[in-house]
């Protein structure tokens, strides 16, 4: 853990040993890491939603190591172990979309990464967390109530009775889904109040950003990439993700 932390870390990524331990909880069986000398040098995850869909994460490589073909290697190993899914995902940086390309993947669309420095945000109340798995197989495609209930635990969840409900964990808003977008404004902001003194990030679609509006700036931008039968999902409900490696 400590040496795929630091992997994270000199991408310039921010995950937390909390985040690196959710990834290898949902699916340790599908994580491979290539050692060299005994130090882990490149990483790729996986989780499975089911048989419909699986999701493709920390695909890193130690700075010093790259261009020796370890992203590959591992991409084709993962990509071995989810022969029996019938749609594959993953969010693609600059650097990463070639090989992804030439391994199958097609583009789907953008996501991006919002930050706002640390401000003062007005309050707004919410309900008790209340798991929507229609609302949220809706919007994602793929039943991922266990991640939903594992992000739920480690972090902060609300809802807005049957409008909607969003999470968020540390710094990191996410993710929310919601029929409105009033209501999902309101959940953000209920979020954005209790974590005012810290940098926060905000992983969405363009075209359901109420980011900027609530103070936030364009940090990143990825191209959400998808191999293997088209799946049937409603990006117009999803006004946050949860994260480049889960989805």
């Amino acid at each position: 853990m400590p040496q795929a932390l630091a992997l994270s870390r000199s991408a310039g990524w921010n995950q937390t040993p909390a985040d690196w331990t959710l990834v290898l909880e949902m699916n340790p069986e599908g994580c491979f890491a290539m050692e060299c000398d005994g130090t882990v040098v490149a990483t790729t995850t996986t989780i499975r939603y089911g048989t419909e869909l699986a999701w493709i994460g920390m695909v890193l490589t130690l700075p010093e190591f790259r261009g020796r073909g370890y992203a590959r290697a591992l991409m084709e190993r993962a990509l071995r172990h989810l022969n029996d899914v019938q749609t594959v995902k993953l969010d693609a940086t600059e650097m990463g979309r070639p090989l992804y390309k030439q391994l199958g993947f097609v583009e789907e669309c953008a996501i991006e990464r919002w930050i706002r420095p640390p401000q003062p945000s007005v309050p707004a109340a919410v309900d008790e967390y209340a798991p929507e798995p229609l609302l949220d197989r809706q919007a994602f495609g793929a039943d991922r109530s266990a991640l939903l209930y594992r992000l739920a635990h480690v972090g902060q969840a609300g809802s807005i009775g049957a409008q909607g409900f969003a999470m968020g964990r540390a710094n990191r808003f996410g993710p929310c889904v919601s029929r409105s977008k009033e209501a999902a404004e309101k959940l953000a902001q209920w979020y954005l109040a209790q974590q005012s003194n810290e940098d926060l990030l905000w992983d969405l679609f363009p075209e359901n950003n109420l980011a900027q509006s609530l103070g936030f700036e364009l940090w990143r931008r990825l191209t959400r990439m998808t191999r293997g039968r088209n799946l049937r999902d409603d990006h117009s409900l999803i006004y946050a993700c949860a994260g480049f490696e889960f989805g």
